[in-house]
């Protein structure tokens, strides 16, 4: 069950209305950096939460108070749309508002919404859900939470420095702050978890995995050489996770050339492929031929 309240949760105020600052903002609600996303994904991630209660309260309560930065963003946006022309006659070219519209300002802001916000990204595409990462397993959830609160605040910064509106400049301050801590209480919780949660998932036991791949680094140059990547964090030492150690492996082929064989004749290839036709098993016998000439080289 959920609670709304009238006002705010933080003041938003525009001084000098831009219909095209409005379509920035549009990113910070329906972008893949955007609040929707993190409102849905640490909200579906609560709702499946197993385990130690407080992670589920803790997500439900990020979740919910991503619903208000949606709702702070979208008066922004209605508030710079405040002064967008709804027409476009000849006359009116030389306006500031009208070379907007004719510069870039999403039309959809006055067809579809009525100089309203839109569960949209800066281009107009509706928020895809699919961007929405809730796996059931705390850690990995967590991981995907930084990156997108990392990414999220990383668009704020950009949003900040394209305005030079006071208002939108007070708001936007507010959402990195918050960007921050909940970067940092992500972070916290797989600082609690400790290296012992990883790999991701921990359930698995490591003895059932290929170990001799587990820590090599993977050179995959055609010269065979490490170089910048001798000796780096990821390439040499103790992994993070303290089961194993880092190394290099000069990438070559650990399997054979992949050979399906003739098609069935009821999925209905081409008398080529199909097995038995007289042209597929002349095309069989000099592959098999080409085969055994490489071979004996």
């Amino acid at each position: 069950m959920y609670y709304t309240d009238k006002k705010l949760q933080y003041p938003v105020r525009v001084e000098k209305p831009n219909p095209l600052f409005a379509k920035m903002l549009q990113q910070a609600i329906g972008g893949v950096e955007g609040e929707i996303r993190v409102c849905m994904q640490y909200f579906f991630q609560a709702w499946g939460s197993r385990g130690p209660v407080k992670y589920r309260d803790m997500l439900l309560n990020t979740a919910t108070e991503e619903m208000g930065h949606i709702e702070m963003l979208a008066t922004a946006v209605a508030l710079n749309l405040e002064k967008a022309p709804v027409a476009l006659q000849d006359e009116m070219a030389t306006d500031s508002m009208v070379n907007a519209v004719m510069g870039g300002m999403n039309p959809r802001h006055i067809l579809s919404t009525g100089l309203s916000a839109m569960p949209v990204n800066s281009d107009g595409v509706p928020f895809n859900m699919s961007h929405i990462y809730a796996s059931g397993n705390i850690a990995g959830d967590m991981y995907c939470n930084v990156a997108a609160e990392s990414t999220g605040r990383t668009l704020a910064c950009r949003l900040y420095n394209m305005t030079d509106d006071p208002g939108m400049k007070d708001m936007l301050s507010f959402m990195i702050a918050r960007d921050t801590m909940h970067q940092e209480q992500w972070l916290a919780v797989l600082e609690e978890l400790g290296p012992e949660h990883l790999p991701v998932p921990n359930s698995f036991p490591q003895s059932k995995e290929n170990g001799e791949y587990s820590y090599n680094f993977f050179i995959s140059t055609k010269d065979g050489v490490v170089g910048d990547q001798e000796n780096q964090a990821w390439t040499s030492g103790t992994a993070p996770d303290g089961h194993g150690k880092f190394s290099t492996f000069i990438n070559r082929p650990l399997g054979e050339e992949p050979n399906l064989g003739f098609g069935r004749s009821d999925t209905f290839g081409q008398k080529e492929q199909a097995l038995g036709s007289a042209a597929g098993i002349k095309g069989k016998a000099k592959d098999l031929y080409e085969q055994v000439t490489a071979n004996k080289s």
